[in-house]
């Protein structure tokens, strides 16, 4: 009995010195890899105590991240966090969480599809696009582009991509750009086509990143050896996201942990969609993240850019690579792009 209470008081011991961690979350696929780094005890080896709240967009996580009432946000990249940057506020992103490819495609209404046959006949159309300042924004402009066009030359209308499919339905949209599971659900109700993927040929910067993990850097300063563990963890969590990416083992692992977690609701659904790809380590292209900050200035959702090094912290990737090594694909059958 005496060993018992003694394994007891080691156990309490242990989880009274765990550090107190708040990650926020977009409920989505990318998120697996936060989700499965709780579940597989990624965090607690870690010696943290994370707790992981649910938030409907980056727009409203960047608030709570710089006022440190959470230290780590996963979610789309936005013009908020770059204008949050630019205004010295205390954040960075710090690990690549979903990029070429995305998987996105811009859908035309059925009964369109003889009259909307290339890029330039969305002019004056009625395009659906997730909310301002998203990266749909950047998506549909460099597509307009080659055909000479800019988001002007047509009607944006922001909706919720859940809302997408009604709306196509009812003619309220001629086109939307939608994303899995979205995009596999509006064609299986053929109330629209699948037409232009824009990472083929349109985004002229690629790989081009759409989520991301973003730190407060007061936090990671004050906390070095925390926020380094943290991030490792979640780079653990992404390499098996990875591996549940390319159909590896993982795979059934993560979709029960995706379904756990009400990320879907329809797990055939979740098998056969697209997922996001992204860096095993969570390197970001530089060089496509100042491209959007550029199109974002040029657009004026945002006042001014900042300096590469102010948006990126490349140390939590490069402590990852150096900690795991190269990643390696499991399922070697396997023939699809990113995640590699």
């Amino acid at each position: 009995m005496g060993r018992v209470v003694l394994l007891l008081l080691v156990i309490a011991a242990a989880a009274a010195r765990a550090e107190p961690v708040t990650i926020a979350i977009v409920p989505s696929v990318p998120a697996g890899s936060t989700l499965i780094a709780e579940e597989k005890g990624y965090f607690r080896d870690a010696g943290l105590d994370v707790k992981i709240e649910r938030i409907d967009s980056m727009g409203k996580a960047v608030a709570f991240l710089a006022a440190n009432h959470v230290q780590v946000a996963q979610g789309g990249i936005n013009a908020g966090i770059f204008n949050s940057i630019a205004q010295g506020l205390p954040v960075t992103l710090a690990l690549d969480g979903g990029s070429t490819p995305l998987y996105h495609r811009i859908v035309v209404r059925r009964g369109l599809e003889e009259k909307i046959k290339t890029v330039a006949g969305l002019k004056g159309r009625t395009v659906g696009l997730s909310a301002p300042g998203s990266t749909s924004m950047y998506e549909l402009a460099e597509t307009l582009a080659r055909a000479g066009l800019g988001l002007k030359d047509v009607e944006v209308k922001h909706l919720a991509f859940s809302q997408m499919a009604t709306a196509l339905a009812n003619g309220a949209l001629d086109a939307a750009l939608a994303v899995a599971p979205f995009t596999e659900i509006i064609v299986e109700r053929d109330v629209a086509t699948a037409w232009i993927d824009p990472e083929a040929g349109y985004i002229r910067t690629l790989p081009m990143t759409s989520v991301a993990y973003v730190v407060n850097t007061d936090w990671a300063a004050q906390n070095p050896a925390v926020a380094q563990r943290l991030l490792l963890a979640l780079a653990r969590g992404s390499r098996d996201y990875c591996q549940a990416y390319h159909h590896g083992p993982q795979r059934g692992e993560m979709l029960d942990v995706l379904m756990k977690h009400r990320i879907a609701t329809d797990r055939a659904l979740l098998d056969r969609m697209d997922w996001q790809a992204r860096t095993p380590n969570g390197e970001f292209n530089l060089a496509s993240l100042i491209d959007i900050q550029a199109f974002f200035r040029r657009d004026g959702v945002i006042d001014k850019v900042s300096p590469v090094e102010r948006l990126v912290d490349p140390r939590f990737a490069a402590a990852a690579a150096k900690e795991f090594g190269p990643f390696e694909v499991a399922n070697r059958a396997s023939k699809l792009e990113g995640c590699r």
